[in-house]
């Protein structure tokens, strides 16, 4: 007996949805993948070497969130796409070293030690539209920290680093607050704050932004996305 059409209809839409269904599912598990590959990445660099440990486990939060900076050409900050995944419970990660990684630099180690003691809720990955990796953030608590790729060697006196995102976006979120200080409608302690460290080149290892609200994250993901793009672009020209 052939079905008539209202459940041909009905099977239809239920397949579409399973394959939408599917397809985010992928998506949300390469990102996972990504993120948990740079983290172990960084747990080799803190000096995990072959035969110190033969299992390492590690409590690791699931971010809530993972966004995709939307890909666009435009010379101005491009909004990100966000794809929500619900909150699981904490897994334990077991991380076996079956390799002596390279020798980390004590900035490397540094930003290791910073980003695992921590407990942050979100993470994020910025790529460039060629899946070049520019840089890693770090989200808690209204605390944003942003760890550009060392290998890339992100300099302070690379426009648009200075005259965009410093001048254009952190001092106008930072003015905006101290004026809302001023008039106290803002407490000092919830203003926004941030501080660029750097070394004795001028490379940038890792910028720490407080007072990050929601509408101001979505805002500087994208702004030091786009910075971080431009300035590579130039780096390689």
């Amino acid at each position: 007996m052939s079905l008539d059409s209202e459940k041909m209809k009905t099977l239809i839409a239920f397949k579409k949805r399973l394959e939408n269904q599917l397809e985010t599912l992928n998506n949300e598990t390469r990102e996972i993948q990504t993120a948990l590959d740079i983290v172990n990445t960084m747990l080799l660099e803190k000096g995990f070497k072959r035969g110190d440990l033969k299992e390492t486990q590690l409590q690791l939060n699931l971010p809530k969130e993972i966004t995709l900076p939307k890909q666009e050409t435009q010379e101005t900050p491009p909004t990100p796409t966000t794809i929500t995944i619900k909150p699981q419970p904490t897994p334990t990660l077991t991380v076996t070293t079956t390799t002596a990684p390279a020798a980390a630099t004590p900035a490397t180690i540094a930003a290791s030690a910073s980003l695992l003691s921590h407990n942050r809720d979100e993470v994020f990955s910025l790529k460039t539209m060629n899946d070049e990796s520019l840089a890693l953030i770090c989200f808690n608590k209204e605390v944003m920290h942003v760890m550009p790729d060392e290998s890339k060697q992100f300099n302070i006196k690379t426009p648009p680093f200075q005259n965009f995102l410093v001048e254009r976006v952190l001092d106008k979120m930072k003015e905006k607050d101290a004026e809302l200080v001023r008039t106290k409608q803002l407490e000092t302690t919830r203003a926004f704050a941030y501080e660029i460290i750097k070394d004795d080149e001028g490379l940038i290892r890792e910028i720490v932004i407080n007072n990050v609200d929601d509408e101001r994250l979505k805002e500087l993901k994208s702004s030091i996305r786009w910075t971080l793009e431009k300035m590579y672009e130039k780096m390689q020209n």
